[in-house]
């Protein structure tokens, strides 16, 4: 029995393992250029469901992450402010100290009135243009009043703050909400109802607050000096607060960091490709590429049509 030889069927082998081979090369070549397995998720078939639902848990990780960055800047911002309030209330109350320890009070009207500046300033704080102190009404200015004089000017301390009742809070991880936000009515209400009860006295039967002391006025700064003392406080404690959420956010922005390396990990070990392997078969496919290449050329030149006689 003589098999029967077709050439046509040899070129249809060899075909077959030239293509396989070149698709062997292909997949190596990307495996060995990206680092990856494959570049969609057809390439991870058996654990498509595992790498997606890990793919949307990495996503919300890396939303909270930019969202935390933004609070944590906005924090800082908003500490500044703070520190600038209570740091004029601990200014004052040492200007009425001064004032009291020498007996004289020729400097201490133009240091409130510089003081006072300075909460305003900070009660105005803003962050990417938006007032930190003003709950909702982020375009608004939250405190109105610009002089000392205007404090007694005839309107209510309250209606000098222009801030709504909306204290902000943000979700920092799929577990944790904060409170960020804090008002300027509620920060310095007792602050400048004090400033005004300076400026209405010095203006007043009790003024001006310049030169020696009376009886009077030392009477009054004494009581003056406890009360700042008091706001001072109190401001350094919602400093302290607003300290309190920057180590909260600090704390998740850690986790979070932690936990989006940890999927990056598990999400490498389906994703990246071995490396050493990738050019392995990279060089292998190679090789099979050149040889059937070469045993489809020999096919050619071997061809029946070549040998058989011309009838």
């Amino acid at each position: 029995m003589v098999d029967r030889i077709s050439t046509a069927g040899g070129y249809s082998a060899i075909l077959a393992n030239l293509m396989a081979a070149e698709n062997r090369q292909t997949d190596a070549e990307n495996r060995v250029s990206t680092q990856k397995n494959g570049v969609d998720l057809k390439a991870y078939a058996n654990q498509v469901e595992t790498l997606t639902a890990m793919q949307a848990v990495d996503a919300r990780i890396t939303n909270y992450q930019t969202q935390n960055g933004q609070i944590a800047a906005k924090l800082t911002i908003q500490d500044q402010g703070l520190s600038a309030i209570a740091g004029s209330a601990t200014g004052v109350r040492q200007a009425i100290a001064d004032a009291l320890a020498s007996g004289n009070a020729d400097a201490l009207m133009q240091s409130v009135q510089g003081q006072f500046q300075t909460a305003v300033s900070g009660l105005n704080t803003q962050y990417d243009g938006k007032y930190v102190f003003a709950g909702g009404q982020i375009n608004t200015p939250p405190f109105s009043a610009n002089q000392l004089s205007t404090l007694t000017s005839g309107p209510a301390i309250a209606s000098f703050f222009q801030n709504d009742n909306l204290q902000v809070q943000a979700k920092l991880d799929d577990n944790t909400t904060v409170a960020t936000g804090q008002l300027a009515s509620n920060l310095a209400t007792p602050m400048m109802t004090e400033f005004q009860a300076l400026q209405a006295f010095d203006q007043g039967a009790g003024g001006p607050l310049s030169g020696p002391l009376t009886a009077a006025q030392t009477a009054f700064l004494t009581t003056q000096m406890q009360t700042w003392a008091g706001i001072a406080t109190n401001l350094t404690t919602q400093t302290a607060q607003n300290g309190m959420v920057q180590k909260q956010v600090d704390d998740v922005a850690s986790g979070l960091t932690t936990q989006h390396n940890s999927l990056a990990s598990m999400m490498g070990n389906i994703t990246d490709a071995d490396m050493a392997k990738a050019a392995t078969d990279l060089a292998s496919a190679q090789l099979a590429v050149q040889a059937t290449a070469k045993v489809l050329a020999g096919l050619q030149s071997d061809s029946l049509l070549t040998i058989l006689p011309v009838a």
